[in-house]
């Protein structure tokens, strides 16, 4: 296997230095890593890997050196500029943003769901949003098995998913200060809008879920509705998601088939009050799937409640195993 020359853009932020401090973790073939970030934090230190490394100022010579992949987390607009400058000079960009996820010639990727869509980029790999990210890697067996009719998402989603600012507005509404990011105060609330409201009714993060999980799982033919709300949890989103079938299942059978899929941990016994939480999902890779019970409303039904570490399976880990996917394809 190869060594390979990385670089991480947006490496200050809160998905970026989780991308460090997944690399870690991670230990990939890697021969060299540099770090970029905005020229306000150029020059700046971070310990990685055991040693200090200096933030360049990301421009549009920055790639001239030559990387075999970049991992982006600075925004929709430094990614619309940049990924392609990136990609031009022959690195494939993993991209955290949602610049690039609908474009039809951009892959978006989970690796438990459909790591075969890697080899269709063409310099741009795009990571899926983060609610949409747990929601598909608990679907995607049960969608192979019984067929998907129907998905009902109501999110339930930790102030991280914000950013910095998001967190902040919930450390300092516990001391009782007015909100800078969101439009209430989170703490001790919760807020039905997160993105901004489109002519439909709904919030763009609910259309992001909607329309992504019909491209990840390439099925246009899916009815699916969501209500996204932001809660006062620092970290790691919760959601409770109703499905539909078209074939009948056996419950147990449906469990066992979550419980051997990969990148899922079924925590699913309520009558001893294991089910999954935020604050044990925070730290993890995983995607936790409980609550699993039939829906006696419609034929062939269940509701479920999944819950992940948005910061990692949710942005940076999702990105870092697209990365080693791609090399141990190379191999």
């Amino acid at each position: 296997m190869k060594n390979y020359k990385v670089a991480v853009v947006g490496a200050t932020g809160m998905v970026g230095r989780t991308f460090l401090k997944v690399l870690e973790e991670y230990k990939l073939p890697v021969s060299e890593y540099v770090l970029f970030a905005s020229a306000r934090s150029a020059g700046s230190e971070i310990d990685f890997m055991g040693k200090k490394y200096t933030i360049k100022e990301l421009n549009e010579s920055s790639f001239d050196e030559g990387f075999d992949i970049a991992l982006f987390s600075a925004g929709g607009s430094t990614s619309e500029k940049f990924a392609p400058i990136a990609a031009s000079k022959g690195c494939v960009v993993i991209d955290n943003s949602s610049a690039w996820r609908m474009d039809p010639n951009v892959p978006l990727v989970i690796p438990e769901v459909n790591p075969e869509d890697i080899k269709l980029n063409k310099g741009i790999i795009a990571n899926p949003n983060c609610s949409t990210i747990q929601a598909i890697v608990a679907l995607k067996p049960l969608h192979d098995k019984y067929k998907i009719k129907r998905i009902v998402y109501s999110t339930y989603q930790a102030v991280s998913g914000a950013g910095v600012a998001g967190w902040n507005d919930l450390e300092n509404g516990i001391k009782g200060e007015q909100p800078k990011k969101f439009p209430h105060p989170i703490f001790n609330n919760c807020i039905p809008h997160i993105d901004v409201f489109t002519e439909n009714g709904y919030t763009k993060e609910e259309m992001k879920m909607v329309n992504e999980t019909k491209k990840i799982l390439h099925d246009d033919s899916l009815r699916i509705t969501v209500t996204t709300v932001r809660v006062p949890v620092f970290n790691s989103h919760s959601e409770a998601i109703n499905v539909e079938f078209e074939k009948p299942f056996d419950l147990d059978e449906l469990k066992a088939l979550l419980a051997s899929s990969e990148g899922i941990v079924v925590q699913d016994d309520p009558q001893n009050n294991v089910y999954p939480l935020a604050a044990e999902a925070t730290g993890t890779d995983s995607v936790y799937v409980g609550r699993i019970r039939r829906d006696f409303s419609v034929d062939s039904g269940i509701n479920m409640w999944v819950v992940a570490d948005n910061i990692r399976k949710g942005a940076a880990a999702n990105a870092v195993q697209i990365a080693k996917k791609m090399m141990e394809m190379d191999a």
